[in-house]
């Protein structure tokens, strides 16, 4: 199990690197929904910077998390309160700055609050969901799969977090519903892409 602090793993970070690369070439922006402290969205942005033209749009309360659901409920303990997992927007905008890359485009906002025509791209070609509960994975899967193109990937973690248990449901539903998407496991990350 990763630690508490360290909330992708170096294990996940190469997954989600690995992935950024091999769907670069896809039309469309890239977007990060839960940027916690902003370590995978610098790494997302040194990549992009350098490699494509493509924007990075991040999505953070930078009030911590929401109150748990019934659908969050787990045997494995209570952590991942409300309000835990706090940081303020001006702390990942120093970490860009420090890090001497652009800053990409920063929405402070819990996600069902969100405007899809104005706070969203046009297209979304990669998309890395980290919102650990089931109605900010539920929530941010809905705002994605408008503007998804269709040869893109989508990334849930904690997908099999014995402790978020509320990620799976949100997928797993989503997949029930979806029938022309695949799902792939890999740590606690699904990736979920159009169905060959």
């Amino acid at each position: 199990m990763k630690n508490y602090l360290q909330q992708v793993s170096d294990k996940e970070t190469e997954i989600l690197l690995d992935l950024l690369e091999k769907y670069s070439d896809v039309e469309g922006d890239v977007v990060e929904f839960g940027c916690y402290k902003g370590d995978t969205s610098v790494k997302f942005q040194k990549y992009l910077q350098k490699n494509t033209n493509k924007t990075l749009w991040i999505y953070d309360s930078f009030e911590g998390l929401p109150k748990k659901t019934v659908e969050d409920a787990s045997s494995a303990g209570d952590n991942f309160k409300e309000g835990e997992l706090f940081v303020t927007k001006r702390e990942v905008i120093e970490k860009f700055k420090k890090a001497g890359i652009r800053i990409p485009r920063i929405r402070k906002n819990f996600f069902e609050n969100l405007d899809p025509a104005s706070d969203l791209p046009e297209k979304i070609s990669y998309a890395f969901l980290d919102g650990d509960l089931y109605g900010s994975i539920k929530t941010s899967l809905n705002l994605v799969l408008p503007k998804f193109t269709s040869n893109g990937v989508i990334v849930v973690h904690d997908y099999n977090n014995p402790e978020l248990p509320g990620s799976a449901r949100a997928v797993d539903e989503f997949m029930a519903v979806h029938k022309n998407f695949a799902l792939q496991k890999r740590e606690t990350l699904a990736i979920i892409s159009m169905a060959k």
